[in-house]
């Protein structure tokens, strides 16, 4: 039979060590105290609280830390804008600068202009449909058009037309969540100031690529021929914009053969027969 001297005893050592390791963690924390900036709990209040990584940290908190340690500009969340990075720099004490609304882009328009090698049937998601035989498109540039990018958007900025992914910019946050998830790196960020794109990302040379697709880019520049400011060039087949030089007028928009060339300005161009 158990004394009571047998049970009290274990009972108050087990009770004393607990307030001598609780006293000595609360005089450990006192003196290890590493005071935090209050500037940070006041930039993660400001911030939108998405935590999409956008921003390319973990979190918006992490973010926070990283602006007021002076590793990132007041101007690095997408979500928020250009209303977020002027609030966060009066707290900072800084000018905000011209902080441009960034927006997402689908750098292909084949969709249903691209022939198919043959019907998918497995599941809506395009990283598992590139792993069949490469894909069902026979160009292995082009939008797969199973809206993985479409699932990933809390904001749904995103949809299916015409089987490629088309973004509504008054939408998009430039979170880059679609631009992460697309197995074919179709999808970039773009300031949305910006009205002339280049709808595609084959680098097949002409003859073949109009052998699979009636809308891509054939190489053939006559819209960086037609470019007044040098802004568009043609390299390996594709043609690219530097949108430093780039002044939207959409002339070489109007010279493409393909109207691949998007000038976002105008109503969308039909597809070339």
């Amino acid at each position: 039979m158990l004394s009571i001297s047998s049970v009290l005893i274990p009972a108050a050592t087990l009770g004393a060590m607990g307030l001598f390791f609780g006293a000595l963690l609360a005089v450990s924390s006192k003196l290890f105290h590493v005071a935090q900036d209050p500037r940070i709990g006041e930039v993660t209040d400001t911030l939108p609280g998405a935590n999409c990584g956008g921003c390319g940290y973990a979190g918006c908190a992490n973010l926070a830390e990283a602006i007021v340690a002076g590793k990132a500009p007041v101007s690095s969340c997408p979500v928020g804008g250009p209303p977020v990075a002027e609030k966060i720099a009066a707290i900072m004490g800084v000018e905000a600068g011209d902080v441009g609304r960034m927006v997402a882009h689908v750098n292909c328009r084949g969709g249903d202009n691209a022939k198919r090698k043959y019907q998918y049937q497995g599941m809506k998601d395009c990283l598992s449909a590139s792993k069949v035989a490469g894909g069902p498109l026979e160009c292995t540039y082009g939008c797969l058009g199973l809206g993985s990018c479409v699932k990933v958007c809390k904001y749904g900025a995103l949809h299916i037309e015409n089987g490629v992914a088309v973004v509504d910019a008054k939408k998009c946050v430039a979170c880059g969540a679609c631009a992460s998830v697309c197995p074919r790196h179709l999808i970039s960020m773009v300031s949305d100031k910006q009205d002339v794109f280049v709808s595609c990302s084959s680098h097949l040379r002409g003859t073949e690529l109009r052998r699979i697709c009636n809308i891509g880019c054939i190489g053939c520049m006559l819209c960086q021929k037609a470019c007044p400011s040098g802004a568009i060039t043609v390299t390996d087949n594709l043609a690219s914009i530097d949108y430093d030089k780039c002044t939207n007028c959409g002339a070489c928009a109007a010279a493409c053969p393909r109207k691949l060339i998007v000038n976002a300005s105008e109503s969308a161009p039909q597809a070339a027969q």
